[in-house]
């Protein structure tokens, strides 16, 4: 994981050209729910997994222009209810 930490809202996917603190590579992993579970209750098992032990990000390399990867927020700011 690399750079924003607590400045970023946990789910959130952009686009960098460097590591943030808090983000994890948007490269389709499989996570622990049991290590994840706040970051579970909101993706659940949208990108994969099989809710019951794990849960996927999604799987956005390709979709990076050149020199550039999306990360999404892992460790952050969890989103209040509107």
């Amino acid at each position: 994981m690399g750079g924003m930490g607590a400045d970023c809202t946990m789910g959130a996917v952009w686009l960098t050209a460097g590591a943030r603190a808090g983000a994890t590579l948007a490269s389709g992993q499989i996570l622990s729910i049991g290590r994840n579970e706040a970051l579970f209750s909101l993706l659940g098992t949208l990108y994969g997994g099989d809710g019951r032990t794990t849960f996927a990000l999604p799987s956005l390399q390709n979709a990076a222009p050149n020199g550039l990867t999306y990360v999404i927020c892992t460790e952050g700011i969890y989103p209040r209810e509107r």
